[in-house]
Formats: structure tokens, C-alpha cells, sequence
């Protein structure tokens, strides 16, 4: 009997080693790679003028969520859409990292609970982020600007975090001069990871972050979200809130904002309001893309518009051609000083193409007749010209 017990005492163990090992080491990158696919798909046709134009080009991406994911992104990654080697591949001088710090179990564009559970929480402790991130939002978004600014040390000079007018600068005089190197802008989805307490802001900005998201699947303490149940403005919370980003430099971000808040926000601001990612409601009328009349507002605070490149805000076609029309539709829509990119890489959907092959989308923005100077604008030029704006010195 004893030796019966033995065996099952080792046989538990056996059973609690390979738990573990499927659940900390192997289930994150499978969720990863299933929740970030890259549809297999033919290398696109990049014409000679368009490869030449795209190298001219100053690219910017509103929004990608690769520091969710356990990945190096010093590295050239085989699974996700965007990583360091990957952006200076395709051009792109701007990456805005986003910090994703709670989204709740079976999130919708319709209506999703607060009190859900958090997907967050579970990838916080799978992938062994610091025992503090396990239960505080706000050391979540700390950590995720930490990954970042450990991505920058161990890049070789290809990263740098860039929180100052001076800093985007840098970068841009550094491409210029023919180095590879990638501006990267942090910015939170959603300002729930101040919980509640506008002091935390300030530790939230020191950290890095430059963009600031209202709100991400489900109300908050700043009022209610696109896909929450509130369907309401901005709390008096989140009017404390508004206030204090409008004086910071800092740029706003309305992704994920219910109207009447991204309304409340206009109303009571008097600076370049974004929507990093999504896409255009006359184009694809979904409740993720903002009406045109709202988009249009957003576009007269001098800010842009970040077109997404998944098919919920597409309707459909997500390969460079698809992209390509919507934006040209936007900018029929909003004008072309407020179209910009806003990719939502590594968020958990799925693109026809990776960071890498961002050449064939300045191809087929050509084929749809822009301009090569609404292009340069588009791909980059109106997102500098906001952080620009909006970065201290």
C-alpha cells in the first residue's frame, strides 16, 4: 500500500509539472499566434514607382498591442503582425505600443459587463508578469511601458521610446540620415488602470505613456464605452479626467468612447483629438466606426482618424486593396489632413498583412488615384504633425 501511494504521489506530480508547463510555457504563444493570424496569402504586387515612393515615406501606425504578448520584439517574430525588425522591414518610423490592462470574457461591439472576466488577468499570469500586475491595472500599464523601455536597451539602437518633441525629432533626423530605427509611443487602451484616482496619472505619465485611451471594452470610472451598458457621457470623474490630459503633452484618444463621451470630450477641449484605430461608419456601418458627423467633428479639433486593418471595421476586404478603399473613402469624408493608420497589430485580429509589407498598401493607395502627397499624409505626415503638436519639448 505503500508503495501503491508512493506511485500516486509521483503520478500527481508528474500531472502538476505538465499542467503547468502547458499552461506557462506553451498555451500563451498558441493564444497568441491563434488571436494574431496573418492570413497565408501570395507576396502582394508593389509596383517600381510605389516601392520607390513608400522609401520616401514617413509611416505611422496609431495603434498596435504587441506588449500584451510574451515575444522579444527585438526580434524577427514567426508568429503576430509587429515587432522591431519587422517595422524597420516596412518602413514604418512610428509605432504607437499600446498597454491593453483589462478586457472582459467574450467581448463584443454590443455590450459588455464591467464586472465580466478579465482575459487580462489570465495572461498576466500565464506569462508570469511580476506578481504586482496580477491584481492592479495600474501596474499593468507600468509594466508594459517597462517591456518597451527594456526593448529600447537591448535594440541596438533600433528602438526609442519617444515621449518629447525632442525625441520624435531625433528619430526623424535619424531616418533621414539612412538609420534603421523605429520612434516608439506609449500610449494605455483605456484609463481604467488609473482606478479611480486621478494621482495615479502622474505615475501612468512618468512611466512613458503619451496617448491616453478613454476607455476600452466596458464602462469605467470616466463614464461609458462604445461596447459598455451605461450609453452615456462623460462622469464628473472623467470630466476631471479630460481636464487634466487637455493640459498635459499628451494626445487623447476617443477609440472605444461612446459618442455622447467623444462629444463631451470636443465640447470641453481645445486640442487634436484622435481615434487611433477603427474605420469609417459611411463605408462600413458597423457600431465599432464612429457616424460621419462625429468622425467630422474629431477631424475639425486638427486631429485623425486611424483606419484599422481587420474586417469588423472593414466590412469585409482586409487585404491592401480593402485598406486602400476605405481610406480613400475616409478622405473623401474627413479630408486628408485627418486620415492617418491605426493598424491594431497584435490585438487580438486577424490582417491579411504583417507590419513588414506596408509598401503594398502605399501600392494600392495609388492604384485608387490619392496623390503621392495625401499618401506621404496618411501613411505618417498627420501623425506627426499631432504629436508634434502635442509633445512637450
Amino acid at each position: 500500500m505503500r508503495r501503491f501511494f508512493k506511485w500516486v504521489g509521483i503520478l500527481i506530480a508528474v500531472t502538476v509539472v505538465i499542467g503547468a508547463l502547458v499552461f506557462f510555457v506553451f498555451l500563451p504563444p498558441y493564444i497568441e499566434a491563434e488571436r494574431n493570424n496573418v492570413i497565408a496569402h501570395a507576396p502582394y504586387d508593389v509596383t517600381n514607382d510605389a516601392a520607390a515612393l513608400h522609401e520616401t515615406l514617413i509611416v505611422g501606425d496609431l495603434h498596435a498591442d504587441p506588449l500584451l504578448w510574451s515575444r522579444d520584439l527585438t526580434e524577427r517574430g514567426t508568429r503576430g503582425q509587429v515587432d522591431i525588425p519587422r517595422l524597420i522591414e516596412g518602413n514604418v518610423a512610428l509605432q504607437v505600443f499600446t498597454a491593453v490592462t483589462k478586457s472582459p470574457a467574450g467581448q463584443n461591439y454590443e455590450a459588455n459587463s464591467a464586472e465580466s472576466f478579465d482575459n487580462i488577468t489570465l495572461l498576466a499570469v500565464g506569462q508570469l508578469w511580476p506578481l504586482r500586475t496580477w491584481g492592479s491595472l495600474k501596474e499593468r500599464a507600468i509594466y508594459q511601458a517597462e517591456k518597451l523601455h527594456q526593448f529600447e536597451a537591448a535594440s541596438n539602437g533600433q528602438l526609442k521610446v519617444v515621449k518629447t518633441r525632442g525625441d520624435l525629432e531625433q528619430v526623424l533626423e535619424a531616418r533621414a540620415a539612412g538609420k534603421p530605427i523605429v520612434g516608439g509611443i506609449l500610449g494605455i487602451e483605456g484609463s481604467h488602470p488609473l482606478e479611480g484616482d486621478l494621482a495615479n496619472l502622474n505615475d501612468i505619465f512618468d512611466a512613458g505613456h503619451r496617448v491616453f485611451g478613454l476607455h476600452h471594452f466596458f464602462d469605467n470610472e470616466l463614464g461609458a464605452s462604445l461596447h459598455g451598458q451605461a450609453n452615456t457621457g462623460l462622469s464628473d470623474f472623467g470630466r476631471e479626467v479630460v481636464a487634466e490630459l487637455a493640459a498635459m503633452p499628451v494626445v487623447i484618444d476617443l477609440a472605444h468612447s461612446s459618442p455622447q463621451v467623444a462629444r463631451d470630450v470636443i465640447a470641453m477641449t481645445d486640442v487634436p483629438l484622435i481615434v487611433s484605430h477603427g474605420g469609417l461608419h459611411g463605408f462600413c456601418p458597423v457600431k465599432r466606426n464612429y457616424p460621419d458627423d462625429l468622425m467630422l467633428d474629431i477631424a475639425e479639433t486638427g486631429g485623425v482618424i486611424g483606419m484599422g486593418y481587420w474586417a469588423d471595421v472593414t466590412c469585409g476586404d482586409i487585404t491592401p486593396t480593402g485598406i486602400a478603399k476605405m481610406i480613400m473613402a475616409a478622405v473623401e469624408t474627413v479630408g486628408e489632413d485627418h486620415v492617418s493608420l491605426g493598424s491594431d497589430y497584435d490585438g487580438s485580429v486577424e490582417t491579411a498583412f504583417d507590419t513588414s509589407e506596408l509598401a503594398a498598401l502605399t501600392s494600392a493607395l495609388l492604384y485608387e488615384g490619392l496623390t503621392e502627397d495625401q499618401i506621404r499624409k496618411v501613411m505618417g505626415g498627420n501623425m506627426v504633425r499631432v504629436f508634434r503638436q502635442q509633445l512637450a519639448q
